[in-house]
């Protein structure tokens, strides 16, 4: 078993997103790779499946792999719209295929988180507007994506829409690298996105290029890539102790392994630590990374001695 500050800080921590870039698999493998994965011993790293609202029905034929004891958590991913007006219409679309999906699916496949750009027109009149389209939802977290320059305004909107309508609850979406070096937000965009959700209580979660723990240049994009460890942490630190930017952008940019330290007691980096049953609360609002990859993130934290090898055999399917 790993420690039990890693334990607490990527419990369920990775959602699997192998349907896109630079995964890039169909849908049926991909669902197979998740059917593995939540029988595989490091289960306890996996969250949930990226799956887009359109991909709904033909999900529907690659369902015998989940049962109740191995259920299909889903992360349903809605479409990128142009303006407000398409967004709602969106939402009220989304609803009634969420409602369906859970009728024929429950004890296969649970809904458990929707995700969602939203327009580049959002203001509070579109979240009031997406808080009475989702009125009746039973999803427990709605993440609402927007660019990194644009993060600490959305997120002020969605603090100021949980103040006043509490259920279901907002949450962000920070989009943390891509297939390019200029899909790659700077530490600083980071570091003001994470700052103002620890700041306004607001639940943040992250997609692409966080594949490896500690951040590194990397030659398929030619840039840095943002490290889950470094990010995650910053995270967990930030609302321990109440870091500035800049102290949040020196742990995002720190590439050093040998300053990250896991204990059953804490998870420290450099002079700064935090206990484990602090982390646990610190992961309410820091919730999860997309990742097209789960073996890739465990494969280096095996490279690190973070994590054992396993070679348990998975259960038949």
């Amino acid at each position: 078993m790993p420690a039990a500050s890693l334990h607490a800080l990527l419990k369920g921590a990775i959602d699997y997103a192998g349907l896109f870039p630079p995964a890039n698999l169909a849908l049926e493998p991909a669902l197979r790779n998740h059917a593995e994965y939540i029988r595989h011993d490091d289960a306890w790293m996996l969250g949930a499946f990226i799956l887009p609202v359109a991909e709904f029905d033909a999900a529907s034929r690659w369902l015998t792999a989940f049962d109740q004891e191995h259920p299909l958590r889903i992360s349903a991913l809605g479409p990128r719209t142009e303006n407000a007006d398409g967004f709602v219409h969106s939402l009220s679309g989304t609803q009634s295929a969420v409602d369906m999906f859970r009728s024929r699916f429950g004890d296969a496949a649970a809904i458990e988180q929707f995700e969602m750009p939203l327009p580049p027109d959002a203001d509070a009149k579109v979240l009031t507007a997406a808080e009475a389209a989702l009125d009746h939802s039973r999803v427990r977290t709605f993440f609402w994506e927007s660019p990194a320059k644009s993060a600490p305004k959305t997120i002020e909107l969605i603090a100021e829409q949980n103040r006043r309508q509490p259920r279901p609850c907002f949450g962000f979406k920070l989009r943390t690298g891509g297939v390019t070096a200029e899909a790659f937000p700077t530490s600083e965009a980071i570091a003001s996105a994470l700052f103002a959700t620890m700041r306004n209580r607001v639940p943040i979660k992250f997609t692409a290029g966080l594949h490896h723990p500690v951040r590194l240049f990397h030659e398929s994009v030619q840039t840095k890539m943002h490290g889950f460890l470094n990010v995650l942490g910053a995270g967990v630190l930030a609302s321990a102790h109440s870091w500035t930017e800049e102290q949040i952008v020196k742990m995002l940019e720190d590439e050093d392994p040998a300053s990250f330290r896991f204990t059953d007691e804490e998870f420290a980096w450099r002079d700064w630590q935090v206990r484990t049953d602090a982390i646990v609360e610190a992961r309410r609002l820091v919730t999860s990374l997309g990742s097209c990859s789960f073996d890739e993130p465990r494969e280096d934290l095996i490279a690190l001695k973070l994590l054992e090898t396993c070679t348990r055999q998975h259960a038949p399917l």
